[in-house]
């Protein structure tokens, strides 16, 4: 399959512009000519490999970069912002947005950074801006760090070499290599903890109350924070974060996604995907991983050459509110959105402990998802205490779910319409209704009723 063309001109004329040039002198500096690098600047021309290898040696430029300046965050991104209800009676399509990121990406940002700070999806459902920041980081990646996919893989085969099980082998490489050892402790010794890193003791101590899955998880994560900081540093200084809390919790993150790419390295957790079907549970066993790890996992499958296919997750509480959103390549807007439909089952999964729920769904915009469902309950319950519980959301395009052993079986040309949550949705039969949408006036007639206690103006109507 051919890699997607890169055009960049967002990026290029940043460049450009931070280092004083005139087009005539980057063009000079990269061997073409200033109306070719006009055209690219206007995103009409693609920038070819060699193009991207003159200037990462002409300005020590990252090539990764290019991908994440995109104005707003990109073109999906923005048509996100723009499906707001707020927006509906300006008629804008795929192609007048195109043509306005392309023509002006400056009025574009300006607009997208307005917008999220006025009260944007990222932001409507009470997130911090911290959260929030750290969120709009990881989708400028679509969630992929292909170093640290690298270092740790090379870091799982030779861990692999020692003929140990996965426990074992990293527990030996903290003891032998970093002088780490690692104590499993009853619960009483660490009240209100699962896992610490004493200095004093040297010693990594895990609760009990950890299932084999996560002590090799916390595992991972202390190798983790030892033989990686150099590139997790680096992505967080090209964060550049307004705050102290963004730079921890993407450090986190990272720690997090090092950590699952040891459990499962990129080229054998590509392979067994592929050859799978995706079969989830078959994944979890084979990897010794829990589903929500795996389910994190297949985010994140976007090496060049060896792309998985582009799934979303979601992780919400029973009263809906999310508490992780990866949208990875999918630009999927049932993970951007901060609210979600009540007729989607991601919500029904709390009725249906651990069983996987499939589901078609299909959007206003006519976009088509298939999405799977099942709870999770994080580690560290007991008997007698409060227990969280949540629900785990993972989907892709409807088109691209063929290859999906979860897809079997389900009917895939009846999809259940749903929306973004009422404030958003403008279906104006929905039964399942709540609010009617944010921009709309109501409307009222005392001798008819609906299927929906809100009847509302269609766009444009006076």
């Amino acid at each position: 399959m051919a890699e997607p063309k890169t055009f960049a001109g967002h990026a290029i004329r940043k460049l450009r512009r931070a280092n004083s040039q005139t087009q005539a002198e980057m063009a000079a500096m990269l061997d073409i000519s200033p109306s070719y690098l006009n055209l690219i600047e206007r995103n009409q021309r693609p920038l070819t490999a060699t193009i991207i290898l003159r200037l990462a040696d002409a300005y020590e430029f990252d090539p990764r970069a290019l991908n994440a300046a995109a104005p707003g965050g990109g073109a999906e991104a923005m048509r996100r912002r723009l499906a707001d209800p707020l927006f509906a009676d300006l008629g804008l399509d795929r192609a007048a947005i195109d043509d306005w990121m392309m023509a002006h990406p400056e009025s574009a940002e300006a607009f997208a950074r307005a917008f999220d700070r006025a009260g944007s999806v990222a932001a409507s459902d009470g997130e911090p801006e911290a959260l929030a920041a750290v969120r709009h980081e990881i989708e400028r990646w679509r969630n992929h760090f292909g170093d640290l996919d690298a270092q740790a893989e090379l870091v799982a085969d030779e861990l692999r070499e020692t003929g140990s099980e996965p426990n074992a082998a990293l527990t030996d490489r903290l003891r032998t290599r970093h002088q780490l050892a690692v104590r499993i402790l009853p619960m009483e010794a660490m009240p209100g903890h699962l896992r610490r890193h004493d200095l004093h003791a040297r010693q990594l101590q895990l609760s009990e109350l950890l299932d084999p899955a996560s002590r090799t998880f916390a595992a991972a994560f202390q190798l983790g924070q030892m033989e990686a900081s150099e590139e997790i540093e680096a992505l967080v200084r090209g964060a550049k974060f307004a705050e102290r809390a963004s730079e921890r919790l993407y450090r986190r993150h990272l720690h997090s996604y090092f950590a699952a790419a040891v459990m499962m390295p990129y080229s054998r957790f590509f392979r067994a995907c592929e050859t799978s079907g995706y079969d989830l549970p078959l994944l979890q066993r084979r990897f010794g991983a829990g589903f929500e790890m795996v389910a994190h996992r297949l985010t994140t499958l976007q090496r060049v050459g060896a792309r998985g296919l582009p799934f979303f997750m979601i992780r919400i509480d029973r009263a809906g509110t999310a508490s992780k959103r990866f949208a990875g390549a999918s630009a999927s807007a049932l993970a951007d959105s901060a609210t979600r439909c009540p007729l989607w089952t991601i919500h029904n999964a709390f009725d249906a402990a651990g069983r996987i729920i499939p589901q078609l769904v299909e959007l206003e915009d006519g976009s088509r998802w298939f999405t799977v469902s099942r709870t999770v309950r994080p580690q560290g319950g007991q008997i007698g205490r409060l227990a969280s519980e949540f629900a785990i959301g993972l989907g892709l395009e409807a088109g691209k779910a063929g290859r999906l052993v979860a897809a079997r079986g389900v009917d895939m040309e009846t999809p259940t319409p749903i929306g973004l949550g009422c404030a958003r949705c403008l279906r104006s039969e929905c039964p399942q209704r709540s609010a009617p949408p944010t921009g709309r006036a109501l409307t009222f007639n005392e001798r008819e009723r609906g299927f929906s206690p809100f009847s509302f103006a269609e766009p444009g109507a006076a």
